[in-house]
């Protein structure tokens, strides 16, 4: 006859404690890339009513943007954008 085994209290907190720990991490993450694309539009943008897709990448390689950033402006279709515009298909948050 086989035993159920129980996991210790401690197990189950521990383990709930790493969900926790990796979802705050996605969280952060995510505000990293809102704040780095946030400030890059905002230089881009100063002074510029349009900008095309090209020298938003443009700005972004030189910048030297994290790799997330980058791949989300190589994945916009070629044109021009205003300030709005390129910040909601790339995903900031807020822009001024």
């Amino acid at each position: 006859m086989t035993a159920d085994r129980q996991q210790p209290a401690e197990a189950a907190d521990l383990g709930t404690a790493i969900d926790e720990t990796v979802e705050v991490d996605v969280v952060d993450v995510t505000t990293q890339t809102s704040v780095v694309l946030e400030d890059l539009l905002d230089e881009i943008y100063a002074g510029q009513e349009r900008v095309t897709q090209a020298e938003i990448h443009r700005r972004a390689v030189a910048t030297d943007v994290p790799a997330d950033v980058l791949i989300r402006i190589t994945a916009m279709p070629e044109g021009e954008y205003a300030l709005d515009e390129a910040a909601e298909l790339l995903g900031a948050r807020d822009t001024k």
